[in-house]
Order: structure tokens, then C-alpha cells, then sequence
């Protein structure tokens, strides 16, 4: 090796999974571990449905929601909230008579969904996973697959994901717009403080959505504004909408990293 030249990996005869101090630097090589797929309780063990409870309680800060479900009537027959323990879908099905539950945070192989599944099915609740994102602009495809949906499922329903704010706070702006057919301004309320959204994040992602729409028909009479889903199918770029949020918050996005949310 060259006087004051730096060694380099291919200068070193030692295995892959060893370290190299050739030359005074100290350089790992060995590989970063994947992460392993994670593996689905089994509820019908006690130690299986001890794992699951614990993802719930620990894993999924269920403990968080034990006496705060974020619970919220937006509309006759619809109903918005956090993430439901057993106990929560059972009081739904009894005191609410909730048909349909929808879970926006997709099925998932976690404790907290194979006890919020066995649960619907125990109360006789279709459950419905509909995943959606609170840190990303809604594609087209989600947006009329969302409309399509609230036509389809049985009511009285519930809409929930973790928090009940961000995910839950989209769907029922769409919901009230879409289904509803409520004024944009009265919609557009469903994404708010009052329901623990906070848009100086990257969750804010989602009203720059909503603002983009309004933003579209800036000038024009209420009664004059193109309709919703026809500014979606034709004018709506989620690309350049996204780009232009991170451009316009770019300094406000690390909100999330200072309250933890990533």
C-alpha cells in the first residue's frame, strides 16, 4: 500500500464479517441485519394470546386508550375513533349498534389486529381494512375506492386507525364530501385540533390536499367550484401537490422528529 494513501476494503485478506484496522482506521463490515418478519401470535394458545394482548397493550400504546377513544359521531350512522380494544368493539356493537368497522390501518399480523378481527367476529361486525396513509398525498385510485366504499359497507359504521386524527381525520372529510354531500368548508372540519390532528408535521400533508382544492377554484364563486371528484380524475397531480408541500413546510416537517412521531 502507497505512503498516506487510506486503506481500502480490497487492500484486506480478512472474511466479509470481520472488522478492518489496516492503516490505523477502523472500518465495519459487516452487513446490517434484516429486520425479521414479524410472526402472528396464536390466539389459540394462553401464551399466544398473551403475546397478542401484550402488542396491544405495550406494543400498540393500547394502554394509552384505555379510557380515551377519541370517539366522535360525524354523521347519522357513522362514527370516528382510535384504535378499539375488544372490550371497545363489544361496547360499539351493544351501544352503538355498529355494523361495520372500518380499519384504516390495514390488516396486519400485530396483536392488536388479530384481537380486533376475532372480536368483530365474536359481535358480528364485518370488519373492513382500508389502508390509508397520514404522512403522503391520497392517490386517485384511494380517493373514488373510498367513495365506492361508503356506498357499499352496512351502517351504522365506525372508521378508526391508531390515533382517530390523521387517517381517521382524511376518511371523514370524504366521507362528509363524498357521502354526506356537506358543504367543502364544513368537510374540510373533520381535520382539525379538536380530533388531535396537528398539521405542522408531515401530517400536514393531508389538509395541503384539501388546500390544493380550494386553491384550484381561488376566485370563483362557491356555487361555481368544480366538483371534488372532477378536479380529482382531471386536475389533481399528487406529485407535484406533495412536492409542493415539503417546498412550502419543509422546516415544519420536523415537527414529527421532535414529538417523536418517526
Amino acid at each position: 500500500m502507497q505512503p498516506g494513501k487510506k486503506n481500502s476494503c480490497r487492500d484486506c485478506l480478512q472474511g466479509p464479517e470481520q472488522a478492518c484496522n489496516r492503516g490505523g482506521d477502523m472500518v465495519k463490515l459487516t452487513p446490517k441485519a434484516k429486520k425479521r418478519p414479524h410472526v402472528a401470535a396464536d390466539l389459540a394458545t394462553p401464551s399466544g394470546r398473551k403475546r397478542a394482548r401484550r402488542e396491544l397493550v405495550w406494543g400498540d400504546h393500547g394502554f394509552l386508550r384505555t379510557r380515551f377513544s377519541n370517539l366522535h359521531q360525524i354523521a347519522p350512522g357513522m362514527w370516528r375513533a382510535n384504535q378499539p380494544s375488544p372490550r371497545q368493539v363489544v361496547a360499539h356493537a351493544r351501544e352503538r349498534g355498529i355494523r361495520t368497522i372500518i380499519n384504516l390501518r390495514g390488516a396486519s399480523t400485530k396483536g392488536y389486529y388479530l384481537l380486533e378481527k376475532e372480536a368483530c367476529e365474536a359481535a358480528g361486525i364485518a370488519l373492513v381494512d382500508f389502508q390509508v396513509f397520514s404522512r403522503d398525498t391520497p392517490t386517485r385510485e384511494a380517493i373514488f375506492a373510498a367513495r365506492d366504499l361508503f356506498e357499499q359497507i352496512a351502517y351504522p359504521a365506525l372508521m378508526h386507525c391508531k390515533s382517530g386524527a390523521d387517517r381517521a381525520g382524511l376518511m371523514a372529510v370524504l366521507y362528509k364530501l363524498l357521502h354526506e354531500k356537506v358543504p367543502f368548508e364544513e368537510a374540510r372540519e373533520q381535520l382539525s385540533f379538536k380530533y388531535l390532528h396537528i398539521k405542522h408535521g408531515k401530517t400536514g400533508m393531508l389538509d395541503w390536499f384539501f388546500d390544493a382544492y380550494a386553491r384550484f377554484n381561488a376566485g370563483r364563486a362557491r356555487a361555481d367550484w368544480k366538483p371534488f371528484l372532477d378536479w380529482v380524475a382531471e386536475d389533481y397531480d399528487r406529485v407535484a401537490v406533495k412536492a409542493e408541500f415539503l417546498e412550502s413546510f419543509g422546516s415544519k416537517v420536523q415537527f414529527d422528529k421532535i414529538i417523536g412521531r418517526e
